[in-house]
């Protein structure tokens, strides 16, 4: 009986983890190192979350018109190891991101460094192994 308890422990565990490593992705699968994005804009929402954290920000294009932009970072621990906190970027920051696009070309990039509104400039702890292109 004990036995049977363990595998079937075992069991629910393997499906646990399978899914959540389903949600996860490499870098290269979503967005492509070649094309570097600098954004300049107003947080509008921010997600600490596991595997990635993500932040969106509203960016004024050359004619005036608001585009919402959806930045991935890395776990909330690797960004504490980056010198992050839950209060280093809030709703309503005029902040400065330089990062690479997503493969489909929507408004979605991933972060390298974030350049905060006093000059604080802090990385993303971006799973980018490869320099983009600058």
């Amino acid at each position: 009986m004990r036995t049977k308890l363990m595998l079937v422990s075992a069991a629910i565990a393997m499906i646990a983890g399978a899914a959540s490593v389903r949600a996860h992705h490499s870098f290269a699968a979503e967005f492509d190192a070649n094309k570097p994005v600098k954004l300049k804009g107003t947080v509008t929402k921010i997600e600490w979350m596991n595997p990635h954290a993500y932040f969106y920000i509203d960016v004024k294009d050359a004619s005036g018109k608001v585009e919402t932009w959806g930045l991935e970072m890395g776990s909330p621990n690797g960004l504490m190891r980056q010198g992050w906190t839950r209060n280093s970027m809030k709703v309503g920051d005029e902040i400065s991101v330089e990062g690479s696009m997503a493969k489909d070309g929507s408004k979605i990039a991933n972060a390298r460094t974030v350049t905060l509104g006093d000059g604080t400039r802090l990385f993303a702890a971006s799973s980018q192994t490869t320099p983009a292109q600058q």
